[in-house]
């Protein structure tokens, strides 16, 4: 079967009374798709927690998609973390992934869902994959191994997406973010990514009246950042514009070294002290960037820069976090 570039069966803007399910719409990513729909006037949308619906449940999915009946479904419900929790946990992580796509895919197609979103991550990628990653990275080579058992899950809902589409010809379709940060963020104090966590560190050091803040590494390792409300966005376009074979890279386009990076989150939070980097802890991976030029080929491209993301989610940080 062929791999159209766009042109839905069914126009995602044509009713904004048009039901829509985001599953995880209390996480990072959920939650900036419900305030960017709910923006562009959609007034339908349906929303589960994880106690009203187990995902991981067949038979509770089946139930809620025979009653409720949507249109239109975005998958942004995963269970997240980091290093330390995948190495804990890696049985949670591949199955209850697994169990959240399959009983949603399925369900979503046996109950006449017109279109489905998909969202994965960067981690999907072969650990050594060429840079900027294209897409055509996807299984060239062996995955990170800290966090295989969630990127094996996301690498078969992919699949799963690619082979209704070949099988039924139903309209399913993936994304796959860069690293996001945003509102509703997780600013915890050991499981945080680089970002959130750079912010709470430097925010605490200033209510203290810290001296310095010591960083680990040399801060030359590379990384893009994308705004949740910009992946947000992406989403909706894709909703709209886009029904292909292949998955999606969503990014930002733009590189930052970890220096970079930490100055700029310290300029925006006002610590006033001293930045020291611990070169002797380990750097990462040297750079980390995706080839979103598909998505930019289509018409989309991602409108908040780092600075203003950052003052965005600080501000939200101030009033959700530290109290």
């Amino acid at each position: 079967m062929g791999d159209p570039s766009n042109g839905s069966a069914l126009s995602f803007f044509s009713d904004k009374s048009a039901k829509i399910f985001v599953a995880g719409h209390r996480g990072l990513v959920g939650s900036a798709i419900v305030r960017k729909l709910h923006h562009l006037g959609f007034t339908n949308l349906v929303l589960r927690t994880h106690l009203e619906l187990d995902l991981t449940r067949q038979n509770d999915v089946e139930s809620f998609f025979a009653t409720e009946k949507p249109r239109f479904v975005i998958l942004a419900a995963a269970k997240v973390g980091g290093i330390h929790a995948n190495n804990t946990y890696p049985a949670d992580f591949i199955s209850i992934n697994l169990q959240i796509q399959t009983n949603v895919i399925e369900s979503s197609y046996r109950h006449g869902v017109s279109k489905l979103l998909f969202l994965g991550s960067s981690c999907i990628y072969p650990k050594f994959a060429p840079q900027p990653i294209p897409e055509d990275a996807l299984l060239t080579g062996p995955l990170e191994p800290t966090n295989e058992w969630y990127a094996v899950a996301k690498i078969a809902g992919i699949k799963m997406c690619q082979a209704y589409r070949i099988q039924y010809n139903w309209d399913a379709i993936s994304g796959m973010p860069t690293n996001l940060y945003g509102p509703n963020d997780n600013f915890h104090p050991e499981n945080s990514h680089v970002l959130p966590a750079l912010m709470r560190r430097f925010h605490e050091a200033k209510v203290k009246g810290a001296k310095e803040v010591v960083v680990w590494g040399t801060g030359s390792p590379l990384r893009e950042f994308l705004h949740v409300d910009d992946l947000a966005d992406a989403v909706v376009f894709m909703m709209e514009s886009y029904s292909g074979l292949g998955h999606m890279n969503v990014g930002s386009g733009k590189e930052v070294s970890i220096k970079e990076l930490a100055e700029l989150v310290k300029d925006v939070v006002g610590f006033e002290g001293k930045l020291v980097w611990d070169k002797s802890k380990p750097d990462g991976t040297p750079r980390k960037l995706m080839d979103s030029s598909k998505l930019a080929a289509l018409g989309w491209t991602p409108k908040i820069s780092l600075r203003d993301g950052l003052i965005d989610t600080y501000k939200w940080y101030l009033q959700n976090v530290e109290q």
